[in-house]
């Protein structure tokens, strides 16, 4: 093929007048425009940022060529266009370029409506590019956004159509967008504001650099494409496609595993595709195009921690990994040495899948009973890689390991943590977690996160079905055996109903502007399809719960409903008539309560797997050791240098060793003893108040030393039992609940 293909590259400018021109156009042979919006996000992602987004292959075509494969326009074009180049591959970034920047008045494929893209200069600025860059659906609002300039430099929005227009358009936005907060910043110093003032000057000095930085990329960014001469013959030309890209799409990272492991195999040994295919169904329960990425996401995780694309091409049989020596020498590590060792981590990883979806599905666990409830399918691999990792540690260590994984898996869901970047917070969150099984002074951030900002969830606003905290509220539900209502059986997946407890129709008739209010989790439980449709149909709790509480009695009507996080007041309240929207508010208000109350108490006091006794006797136990910290900080005058010396320097260690793991821990919040004593144990505690130079601060209050030392050892004995899941024997169980009350009656003399 001598001369018949030339490399070159244009700027971004210049691709741009080619797709307004009417360029390029795709061979019938290639599929449609397929990307999804989040798509064109990274496309244009990458180009603002500079970062290079592959070759396109173009062919200089003929009329008669491009006849020939009856080519059309890239998605949204109208017109006849100038054609030149038939697309080979590139079809799904040029297609997406047009989109996005030109903004033709078409809607997104497969949709009603248009979407525009925009960039969010603000956060650009501060370098939060996963927020940067963003897409909206058409709507009244956002066409008014689009037709006012200063709305849009008031919100810091740049329109990627900018680029696409006329002229001066874009470098006249950009002016105008940094003269518009020069102004701002004038108005507020001259009215004496000088923190707006100050904001808005970083906004202008901001804006002068967010400009010189487009136009930067409009005039320098190259996209580099290789150029097929047109006597090419079409047979050459469709073969040549067919090598490279026989789906008609950009190949993802599977593909090109795919290849590039092919010449590692055997004659007549399966492909990668051919083994995906085997282990599909397997996986089925996750409805994900990426579960064959997952596959190769948990190897690469399991074998180096990471699982970026860059990352799995090291797993390629006897690829070589570059590490850095301790001396800072360069050295080359081989990941997987053969074909075969390949395969053997290949299963490992199917069969580890396997076995997280069944820990995930089961009632008992996780509660994700059917894909659709499942809160993130991103965090499958990090979830996955930990569960195969615990089955290698020591099986005494193993009970503690899955504690911590089920409060990193619901921090990271209630903190929405794998809603982005989710490759790179897999990686760091395997390693910190596993860390975590071996130190529990190393509890990543997240869970302090996680602790300190549940109370502030507002439920009331999730209102859509699949979104990560709508889904966990559910498989709360799940786990905590909400039953349903007539049967009182476990409702099944495919027997389940997603139930509005105040039905829609009374919110449509009541709730006047509020209509999205009744679609909150908070109206929502699980119920049997028979049980909602035929029984309770349309009807007011008011109606229909009366006549259970007649045919079952209260107590079994109120312990189903409490399953279901419906507390006694919450249906006192439901049973009001006339049932009003203040009754329908303080409903909602009542059950958030209720659910913020049980996720404290299911998830970050980790009483999850305890009968409904044990919580409560374990409620018990906290609330005593808090009582009894308080009544040791008090009679110390909060004053750690009362302590004795051997517990003081226990502590401190213990509180400098956990703040220098967790970033989020401040040490200066440590200072006082009452926050001291949040680090200690409970024969800490005992150790205080016995101690030589303070049992006089407590004698009157307990007493007899030798009573007290055996109250501490039985309630410490059913405490451990409770804590660390063993059998708690009768007498443990008695003699613990006789110290508890013992406790309590001293403590509150």
């Amino acid at each position: 093929m001598k001369d018949a293909q030339k490399p070159d590259h244009k700027n971004l400018h210049t691709i741009l007048v080619w797709l307004k021109d009417g360029r390029f156009v795709i061979p019938d042979f290639q599929r449609e425009f397929e990307w999804e919006p989040w798509d064109i996000n990274l496309l244009i992602r990458s180009i603002i940022l500079d970062y290079y987004i592959g070759s396109l292959l173009l062919w200089k075509g003929t009329s008669q060529n491009i006849s020939a494969l009856s080519c059309e326009p890239v998605y949204g074009y109208r017109g006849e266009g100038r054609p030149e180049y038939i697309v080979l591959d590139g079809q799904q970034r040029l297609s997406a370029l047009y989109y996005a920047f030109i903004c033709p008045d078409i809607p997104y494929p497969g949709r009603v409506k248009r979407a525009y893209f925009f960039i969010d200069v603000k956060r650009f600025s501060d370098e939060e590019y996963d927020d940067a860059f963003r897409y909206e659906w058409q709507s009244q609002r956002l066409l008014k956004l689009l037709n006012d300039t200063q709305s849009q430099y008031a919100e810091h929005q740049f329109p990627l159509s900018v680029f696409g227009e006329e002229g001066w358009a874009l470098p006249n936005w950009l002016q105008g967008y940094e003269k518009y907060w020069q102004e701002r910043a004038k108005e507020a110093a001259d009215k004496g504001d000088t923190p707006q003032a100050e904001a808005a000057t970083i906004h202008a000095q901001n804006a002068a650099l967010f400009s010189k930085h487009l136009e930067g990329i409009s005039n320098q960014y190259q996209i580099s494409y290789i150029e097929l001469d047109r006597d090419i013959p079409v047979e050459k030309v469709c073969d040549i496609f067919t090598k490279i890209n026989s789906s008609g799409i950009q190949l993802d990272v599977f593909d090109l595993m795919n290849a590039l492991l092919k010449p590692h195999l055997d004659e007549g040994e399966p492909s990668l595709k051919a083994m995906w295919r085997t282990a599909a169904p397997r996986l089925a329960f996750i409805e994900s195009e990426k579960m064959n990425v997952y596959i190769l996401q948990v190897m690469s995780i399991l074998r180096q921690s990471y699982c970026s694309p860059k990352y799995l091409y090291y797993l390629l049989p006897n690829h070589k990994k570059p590490i850095r020596l301790p001396d800072g020498k360069r050295d080359y590590e081989i990941l997987v040495p053969d074909i075969r060792d390949f395969k053997k981590r290949w299963n490992h990883a199917i069969d580890s899948l396997a076995n997280a979806i069944r820990i995930l599905c089961h009632p008992n666990e996780y509660g994700v009973i059917a894909f659709r409830f499942l809160p993130y399918v991103g965090i499958i691999p990090a979830f996955t890689a930990l569960q195969a990792y615990v089955l290698t540690c020591e099986p005494a260590t193993r009970l503690d390991a899955h504690r911590k994984i089920r409060h990193w898996y619901w921090a990271s869901v209630f903190t929405t943590r794998y809603s982005r970047s989710v490759e790179s917070t897999s990686a760091r969150d395997f390693q910190e977690v596993r860390a975590w099984f071996d130190d529990d002074t190393a509890e990543p951030a997240l869970i302090h996160e996680f602790k300190s900002r549940f109370t502030n969830l507002d439920f009331y606003k999730e209102v859509k079905r699949g979104s990560s905290i709508y889904n966990a509220i559910f498989n709360l539900f799940i786990i905590h055996d909400a039953r349903d209502w007539i049967s009182g059986m476990s409702a099944q997946n495919e027997d389940l109903d997603d139930h509005h407890i105040v039905p829609v129709s009374w919110g449509e008739k009541n709730l006047k502007g509020k209509n999205l209010s009744i679609h909150t989790i908070l109206n929502r439980t699980p119920l049997t399809k028979d049980t909602n449709r035929n029984f309770i149909r349309d009807r007011l709790p008011n109606e229909y719960l009366p006549e259970l509480i007649a045919k079952n009695g209260d107590k079994a009507v109120r312990a189903i409903l409490e399953a279901h996080f419906i507390s006694p007041a919450a249906q006192e309240i439901l049973l009001h008539k006339p049932f009003t929207p203040k009754d329908y508010e303080e409903f909602i208000a009542e059950r958030q309560r209720t659910l913020r109350h049980a996720i404290e108490d299911l998830l970050i006091k980790e009483r999850l797997d305890l009968p409904p006794h044990l919580r409560e006797l374990d409620d018990k136990i906290e609330k005593t050791e808090l009582m009894l910290r308080k009544i040791i900080a008090d009679a110390l005058n909060n004053d750690p240098s009362k302590l004795p010396q051997t517990i003081l320097q226990e502590l401190r260690e213990l509180v400098q060793r956990v703040v220098k793991k967790n970033a989020a821990l401040d040490i200066g919040n440590y200072k006082t003893l009452n926050a001291m004593l949040e680090f200690s144990d409970l024969r800490d505690l005992q150790n205080i108040i016995i101690g030589k130079n303070t049992w006089p601060l407590f004698s009157l209050r307990f007493s007899n030393k030798e009573q007290l030392n055996i109250k501490f050892n039985q309630f410490a004995e059913l405490r451990n039992t409770i804590r660390h899941s063993r059998t708690a024997d009768e007498i443990t169980l008695k003699e613990g609940e006789a110290a508890i009350l013992w406790f309590n009656q001293v403590l509150n003399k």
